[in-house]
């Protein structure tokens, strides 16, 4: 089964945030951390990944990115802080599978 996945990224705890879809999550962080591409995770250095979930389905991910991406910041922290208190990068846990 294949999954598509809703991310957030930061720079450092309650810094910069970013809010992301993809279907790939390993391959693209790594992309964001190597600034593979010019925009606005390259610019704030946003390379820490926080929090994340899985979808079924990439229009069911890319509804919540969006509603999410509305929500005021402090929500977002909040969400972040629910699962990942202390803001851990998570990439190790799914950079190997």
């Amino acid at each position: 089964m294949s999954f598509a996945y809703v991310y957030i990224l930061t720079n450092r705890p309650y810094g910069v945030l970013y809010t992301g879809v993809t279907t790939n999550l390993p391959q693209r962080i790594g992309q964001h951390r190597l600034e593979m591409a010019n925009g606005f995770t390259k610019r704030y250095k946003c390379k820490n990944l926080v929090w994340y979930e899985a979808h079924d389905d990439i229009n069911a991910a890319i509804k919540r990115e969006k509603a999410i991406k509305r929500w005021p910041r402090r929500f977002k922290i909040e969400y972040i802080e629910h699962t990942n208190p202390t803001w851990t990068d998570l990439f190790p846990t799914i950079a190997h599978g």
